[in-house]
């Protein structure tokens, strides 16, 4: 297993197969990488079937354990189910997304060997739900979680993003999984830093002192140092990585990027290296190369200066190149 510099193993990787989507969520920071959804048809720059399973291969000989498919909507990708199939089975196999492919595919999934699922849901509400995701498609999204569960996927996490437009429907999210046995709720923290309008955050520890006051047990994780609620049986966890430098610490995971490059920090981008023709070989030494250079993005890439404020630190300005230079 590859460690890097600060004795942050990698355990897990996150892989793009996409960053077409039929939604136009006003929150999506397309993992790190910034709006650039274009059309919906495929494209030739999405890695393909053989580029993703050899990478995979690749990830699984250093003892990586888990993936998570991830996009833009992974479910646009037609060839999910043989990815899925094909990948390692020393790996464990997760998938997020809207939830809107998943009724008449997740029981497919889950032959091929899917094991978990996250699925967006912002509101219970459809016209709330609208204002958030720019979609109409609120009643494939219950349709399609319900399909998770028939298939087995559950418990079914559902993920909602925390800001301004939707801190108003934590209580009543988190009342809905308290009464679905079948549904976990993961509370992600809005990332102004990467989606813009700094003016959408809260303060997300007024969201663990709700959670607090109501919880009859609270669970700390390994993973990133977060906190679980159990609330009248249902539980909720929160996703709270802003100025976190717990969370940065305790990340384990690398990103894949639709086009093929190794992600080392969801927080930048000044990191990506292409795996160039996608042989084995050269995956290895790009694999290696990107964890070794991983830092902790908060407490390490960014410190705090005298006045107490978040600044980039001196030591890492000279960055190495961007995709394109």
């Amino acid at each position: 297993m590859l460690s890097d510099q600060f004795g942050r193993e990698v355990t897990g990787v996150r892989v793009s197969l996409t960053d077409r989507c039929n939604f136009d969520c006003v929150y999506c920071h397309n993992e790190g990488l910034g709006d650039t959804r274009g059309p919906m048809d495929p494209r030739d720059n999405e890695m393909s079937t053989d580029d993703v399973v050899r990478f995979l291969e690749v990830a699984a000989e250093f003892d990586v354990d888990s993936v998570k498919f991830t996009g833009g909507e992974p479910m646009l990708r037609d060839d999910l189910e043989e990815i899925v199939r094909r990948t390692p089975e020393s790996m464990e196999v997760s998938l997020t997304t809207n939830g809107t492919y998943l009724p008449g595919r997740a029981e497919g999934l889950v032959e091929a060997g899917l094991e978990r699922v996250n699925v967006s849901q912002d509101a219970l509400d459809p016209e709330a739900f609208r204002e958030v995701t720019k979609s109409g498609a609120y009643d494939d999204v219950i349709e399609g979680v319900l399909a998770a569960v028939d298939a087995g996927l559950d418990p079914v996490k559902l993920n909602m993003v925390v800001f301004e437009a939707t801190a108003g429907y934590v209580p009543e999210m988190v009342e809905h999984v308290a009464e679905n046995d079948a549904l976990q709720l993961q509370l992600i923290e809005y990332m102004p830093e990467l989606a813009g309008r700094p003016e959408w955050a809260i303060d997300i520890e007024r969201v663990h002192g709700w959670l607090e006051d109501r919880a009859d047990r609270i669970e700390q994780r390994d993973m990133h140092d977060r906190r679980r609620y159990w609330i009248d049986g249902g539980m909720v966890e929160v996703v709270d990585p802003v100025e976190n430098e717990d969370f940065c610490a305790n990340c384990h995971r690398v990103r894949v990027t639709h086009e093929g490059y190794l992600k080392g920090c969801l927080n930048r981008n000044d990191d990506l290296r292409s795996m160039g023709e996608m042989t084995k070989p050269g995956i290895r030494e790009t694999f290696r190369e990107v964890v070794h250079e991983r830092v902790p993005y908060y407490g390490e890439y960014m410190i705090k200066n005298d006045e107490g404020e978040w600044v980039v630190n001196e030591k890492y300005l000279e960055a190495p190149p961007t995709v394109g230079d």
